[in-house]
């Protein structure tokens, strides 16, 4: 039952995600999470992939969560509650944290949940029409386990407004304020702007891309102490040192592609 409501296919480096439950809107529940869980886990250990694109199946990239599941869980004690909330917030760190670009192409609704899922991936390609709302409020929720990935994607301005509003806005609004890095008009123009990104990432160190996301995910916010330089200077000692950079540094000098590009 639970087979194919998430979808993995990989070619060329490049793995894409679809959430497939395009009568619900994508909509997840807990079959969902552990299947997407699933595929997460196994992608982190693939050496074989650079870029992994998340999209939904239909009209909707996800709905957010299962009206279905929620009704389930109002029905939970607090502590019952705790550990279903727990295994979303796991999922959702598990693809934050993922050592590969994460490309999320939205179009139609990414509602609260939904925009969780998205404000965790590394780049954000959406249609001008897509729909973004935080309507958790509507229904007297909080988004409390999306909200540290939401806040950094946001930022706290505009994220105290939408927490608090549940106002929708679309993918114009989104690209205004940052939260979307590009604005397309229909699904031609996002596959081209996708092809066009995917390309040019193949370019880039595989290793180089892993280390430069980890460098994101372990110095934001952080004051930039003794130790930080210290860390920061044996990274990069530790890079060039390494065979990717060696490769990446010879191809350039003898003006040819590095061996990681196909």
């Amino acid at each position: 039952m639970t087979d194919d409501i998430i979808l993995m296919q990989s070619e060329a480096g490049v793995a894409t995600i679809t959430l497939n439950r395009p009568d619900t809107h994508n909509a997840f529940d807990e079959h969902m999470i552990a299947a997407l869980c699933g595929k997460l886990d196994a992608l982190s250990i693939e050496s074989n992939i650079y870029a992994v694109v998340l999209r939904g199946n239909g009209k909707s990239f996800s709905a957010g969560a299962d009206l279905n599941w929620m009704k389930r869980a109002a029905g939970f004690s607090e502590v019952q509650n705790k550990a279903d909330a727990l295994v979303l917030a796991d999922m959702l760190n598990r693809l934050a944290t993922l050592p590969l670009v994460t490309i999320a192409c939205v179009q139609g609704a990414a509602m609260g949940g939904g925009m969780g899922l998205v404000s965790c991936c590394d780049i954000v390609i959406a249609d001008k029409d897509a729909l973004f709302a935080l309507s958790e409020v509507k229904l007297g929720l909080i988004p409390a386990t999306i909200a540290p990935y939401v806040l950094r994607a946001l930022g706290e301005r505009h994220s105290r407004r939408y927490f608090q509003s549940g106002e929708r806005f679309n993918g114009q609004r989104a690209y205004d304020i940052g939260f979307v890095h590009e604005v397309t008009s229909g699904a031609d123009d996002m596959e081209a702007r996708l092809q066009t990104l995917l390309k040019s990432l193949a370019f880039n160190g595989p290793q180089a891309m892993r280390n430069s996301k980890k460098l994101c995910l372990d110095f934001v916010g952080q004051p930039i102490t003794a130790d930080v330089r210290d860390d920061t200077a044996a990274r990069i000692a530790r890079i060039r040192a390494g065979g990717e950079a060696q490769e990446g540094l010879n191809a350039f000098l003898e003006k040819r592609k590095a061996a990681w590009v196909k």
